[in-house]
């Protein structure tokens, strides 16, 4: 891999493709196309890339994902799995769900879905610094970091991006992996649908007087689920990282609080499931906001992830789907590579739409309908919540459907995931 400093300021420079944005689903998608032997650019506005020796530290970050076993299988094949399973990882094999309201409760394990773990818990950072250390690798991939994109423009033969240092870019194909407030979508001219879900997300770690069990848990309490799930940290296994998604007032209340009333706020909203709860870091809040793109494709341009759709962090989706956007658009970008296709065209990129958004579409649509199932304090609603979840519990042929679904076994997966 090759770097450009900000201080350089090169010639007009072509590559196959131009990614915006190095996270973790642009990051996944650059390895992806340069490991096919595509010469790729990986744009950041961020000076530093996060290498391993700054993550891991004593205390687990406080932003983290759930990661599925299909974007493990993912990440394992683009070699990068190995790297953050010695950093840190924390798989889970059971999920416990209930309704702090009423009765209402279901159980998952990994031996009724008949996998290994339903999952694991990953930091963020880990799984970032894992993945630029993989794609640093990459003899293709030449990345521009602490520079922004401040034009872009149609040619005959694609696109063409001028960065902030004056660098120019010139590609068949350029993919937005820039965020949910993605600056090259508003460059594109692609509208966004947003929708407030009127709840804002506080994130911390915690460790616990009782171990977590390798179990993820879910409460929902008054429309507000709150979230334990498992971290292990030099072998203790009393961390977890909370999500609590709740109204801006509260969300306001919990972040003020000092360490000792936080966990006592914690505790008791969790019934004590874990013992006596203490936060080891500061409390974050964000607003939730879910957006979908009007369009996920141009003629010589994608979108992905969150630049393409952002999710309520409810079932932790929100990063697993990110990162089968980048399989799916890079399976059909280098089998159009291969065969001398035009792999920026637009019915090279509707193929990747087509794939993608129905999946998207109907998890969007889920959360949304979570939302208003468990935000309700009226009768019918808690009656059928309650009677919903209790009902499940007692089929596991249906809850292994669910489990199916929730571990990212869905549709037609690409080669890279299977």
């Amino acid at each position: 891999m090759t770097t450009q400093s900000q201080a350089a300021k090169p010639p007009v420079t072509r590559f196959d493709a131009v990614i915006v944005g190095a996270g973790m689903v642009g990051a996944a998608l650059a390895g992806l196309l340069a490991e096919a032997g595509m010469q790729v650019a990986l744009v950041e506005a961020k000076a530093s890339p996060l290498r391993l020796d700054d993550v891991a530290g004593e205390i687990p970050a406080p932003r983290v994902s759930a990661l599925t076993p299909v974007s493990q299988r993912l990440l394992t094949h683009l070699g990068v799995w190995p790297a953050m399973a010695a950093a840190r990882v924390t798989p889970y094999r059971y999920m416990q769900v209930w309704d702090a309201e009423g009765s209402g409760h279901i159980h998952f394990s990994a031996d009724e879905a008949g996998t290994a773990v339903l999952g694991h818990i990953v930091e963020n950072d880990v799984t970032q610094a894992a993945l630029n250390q993989q794609v640093a690798k990459q003899p293709t991939l030449t990345r521009f970091d602490g520079v922004s994109v401040s034009a872009l423009q149609t040619t005959a033969s694609g696109r063409w991006l001028v960065l902030e240092d004056g660098s120019q870019l010139q590609t068949p194909l350029v993919i937005a992996a820039d965020g949910a407030r993605s600056a090259l979508r508003a460059l594109a001219g692609i509208s966004v649908a947003e929708e407030s879900m009127e709840q804002e997300a506080v994130v911390t770690t915690v460790r616990c007087a009782q171990s977590h069990g390798a179990t993820a848990r879910q409460a929902f309490i008054g429309g507000r689920p709150l979230a334990f799930l498992p971290l292990t940290a030099n072998g203790d296994d009393r961390f977890c990282s909370i999500v609590w998604s709740t109204t801006p007032e509260h969300a306001c209340e919990l972040t003020a609080y000092s360490a000792e009333a936080l966990g006592k706020a914690l505790g008791e909203a969790f019934d004590h499931r874990l013992g006596d709860v203490m936060p080891v870091d500061s409390a974050y809040r964000f607003p939730l906001v879910q957006r979908h793109a009007q369009h996920y494709v141009q003629p010589n341009l994608a979108l992905v992830g969150d630049a393409a759709h952002s999710i309520h962090p409810l079932a932790g989706q929100g990063v697993n789907l990110g990162l089968m956007d980048a399989a799916v658009l890079a399976e059909e970008v280098v089998a159009a590579w291969h065969r001398g296709a035009p792999w920026g065209s637009l019915a090279t990129l509707s193929r990747y739409e087509r794939r993608r958004r129905l999946d998207n579409t109907a998890m969007l649509g889920l959360m949304k309908g979570f939302k208003v199932l468990f935000g309700s304090h009226q009768p019918v609603f808690t009656l059928a919540r309650n009677l919903g979840m209790s009902g499940m519990n007692q089929l596991v042929p249906l809850k292994r459907v669910v489990m199916r679904q929730a571990t990212g076994e869905r549709g037609r997966l690409p080669a890279s995931c299977r």
